[in-house]
């Protein structure tokens, strides 16, 4: 491994490695999203098969909770480590973890999250095919011992490649990387990152044809006249995205004290088996659901439900799909929280086209109205996607794509940027990062936050100050300044706890009066500084004391013993490297 590693530092530019790698990045990504778009579909077609649309079927009772059941033995037997909220923990890598993300992720979240979804479990592949994209990257990265900077550079090249491959979406997958998971936008990264988001989605392409998911052509032109309906759709999916999360923390909060594992899942499964044999268009992901919206027949919600009576009735048909709308965050939730696997980017888009599609049909309820319901639909899903991820420009391409051109853009932009304009005075956190911001660990959309965790305050500690016992007259002292370099000296006891500093500055008038040497005691010259750091204090704790201190120099101490002393010049040098280091281009 060694000799490889120098070979590598011989015979490989460090430019042409990150081309090489963004490459193998994007085709094991881009691999990995069919294999598990593929193996989902047909666990569901195999599932499903032979149901009448007619009728309600019972063993929607049954499946999701035993597709839980099945995910979280998955997890407690064989990885026995928490593989959900897939991005978040992608975002927690890069922060907390120097990018580190376990191998077991390459493939773990894939099988969790097709027992899950495969079931009927009402979350998406999504998350966990980014999670797995990501471990890809990081772990080719460390393989080759690069630095964090490049290892970052390869989760976000496995996450566009992910996207890319699970949507056939290229520019959705680099937008993706740039505002969800907030990589700097250089040519240094931009170029990785199409390369891997490009051949994720060719691999895709290739591999599943035209038809990843579902594709969509706009048949109905824009109207300049629909603009304040779009507004309207924006506002809407606003206040639907908050709803989302919020029920979804509020959720979830409720679960987390349920200590028991059984328990959890024994509740959760319940939930979403009773949802799903109730509305049906919650089982899985919702594609299917979505694509025949799209495609004019919004009755197929219907399909297999006890409601399937009343679908020909207009008033009642917009009650069900309210009714839809408010229990998909439901079971969504009590799916992952129970112990499935599961990410929440499917079911925004889910949302986001059924809150499209019932806008418009309540509005065409009235004379003289008549709006495109598929179009509506598809700004609902760049609606409802904007305002959950707070990341319009990625609902925006992502949709843009999905339906093979431009055509459509105007609305587009419109529902997402107001829609997440409306989110935004509610909730300044996407639903990825708001449960990393309460925890004080979202550093990803911070970037002096990013550097300062890149330093160590141990590496910075300098202990060449000589120290002095409180006893020691002024004599002693004037010995030790002439040893000395430093013009502040610690005073602390025998076993190292700190009492204070003794300044030259301020003893400055009688440093060279031999007549007080000996009646001049060093605890009569020590003060205790304003401010002091511990040894387990973040170094963006230590910037903060630095910034409310006029000292140059603080002491270090752990449990009240003396450390050493940290300097602002010492930081600010440190910090200097970390952001060049981060800016290469």
């Amino acid at each position: 491994m060694k000799q490889a590693h120098h070979w590598r530092l011989k015979y490989v530019p460090h430019n042409k490695l990150i081309i090489i790698l963004s490459l193998i990045t994007g085709l094991v990504g881009g691999l990995a999203a069919v294999i598990l778009k593929n193996t989902v579909f047909y666990t569901h077609e195999l599932l499903t098969k032979g149901f009448d649309a007619n009728k309600f079927n019972l063993l929607y009772l049954a499946y999701p909770f035993i597709g839980m059941l099945l995910t979280v033995l998955y997890v407690k037997l064989f990885v026995r480590d928490n593989i959900g909220h897939g991005i978040t923990r992608v975002l927690y890598s890069i922060s907390k973890n120097n990018s580190i993300i376990r191998l077991h992720n390459t493939y773990s979240s894939m099988i969790g999250s097709t027992l899950t979804v495969g079931f009927g479990g009402s979350v998406g592949l999504e998350a966990p095919i980014v999670l797995t994209g990501a471990a890809i990257g990081s772990n080719l990265a460390r393989v080759l011992r690069l630095d964090y900077r490049t290892v970052t550079l390869m989760i976000a090249c496995g996450s566009a490649a992910a996207i890319g491959g699970i949507f056939k979406a290229p520019i959705a997958g680099v937008i993706f990387s740039l505002e969800v998971l907030m990589i700097d936008l250089t040519m240094s990264s931009l170029i990785p990152l199409l390369i891997s988001a490009v051949t994720g989605a060719t691999l895709a392409s290739v591999l599943m044809g035209k038809n990843v998911l579902f594709a969509f052509t706009v048949s109905n032109p824009f109207e300049l006249g629909n603009i304040p309906f779009y507004m309207l759709l924006g506002i809407i999916c606003g206040f639907i995205s908050l709803y989302f999360t919020r029920a979804n923390f509020y959720i979830e909060g409720k679960f987390q004290k349920i200590h028991n594992t059984t328990w959890r899942l024994v509740i959760g499964g319940t939930i979403v088996s009773i949802l799903i044999f109730l509305f049906p268009s919650l089982f899985g992901e919702g594609y299917r659901e979505l694509t025949a919206i799209l495609n004019g027949n919004g009755d197929s919600l219907f399909q297999n439900s006890l409601f399937y009576s009343v679908s020909n009735n207009y008033i009642l048909f917009l009650v069900f799909l309210l009714l839809v709308l408010f229990f998909k965050v439901i079971a969504m939730t009590a799916t992952n929280a129970g112990g499935g696997v599961g990410g929440i980017f499917a079911p925004s888009l889910f949302m986001g086209g059924v809150t499209g599609f019932f806008v418009a049909r309540l509005v065409n309820f009235f004379d003289p109205f008549r709006l495109p319901e598929k179009n509506f639909a598809l700004a609902g899903m760049a609606g409802i996607m904007a305002g959950v991820m707070h990341a319009p420009l990625t609902a925006i391409f992502l949709i843009a794509e999905i339906t093979g051109g431009y055509t459509f853009f105007i609305p587009l932009i419109i529902t997402a940027t107001v829609s997440y304009l409306t989110i935004m005075q509610f909730e300044p956190h996407s639903i990825y990062t708001k449960r990393l911001a309460l925890q004080g660990e979202l550093i990803t959309h911070h970037k002096d936050k990013a550097v300062l965790t890149r330093l160590s305050i141990t590496n910075l500690i300098e202990k060449n100050f000589k120290t002095i016992s409180p006893e020691s007259s002024l004599g002693d002292l004037v010995k030790l300044v002439k040893e000395s370099k430093r013009n502040i000296f610690p005073v602390m006891r025998a076993d190292r706890t700190f009492l204070g500093v003794v300044s030259i500055n301020d003893i400055r008038n009688i440093l060279f009066n031999p007549d007080v040497y000996e009646t001049t005691f060093v605890h009569q010259l020590m003060f205790m500084p304003d401010t002091c750091v511990e040894i387990d204090d973040t170094m963006e704790d230590v910037a903060q004391k630095f910034q409310t201190s006029s000292d140059y120099n603080l002491p270090v101490l752990e449990k009240g013993k003396y450390i050493g002393f940290v300097s602002k010049a010492n930081v600010f040098s440190e910090y200097r490297k970390i952001v060049k280091e981060f800016s290469q281009d």
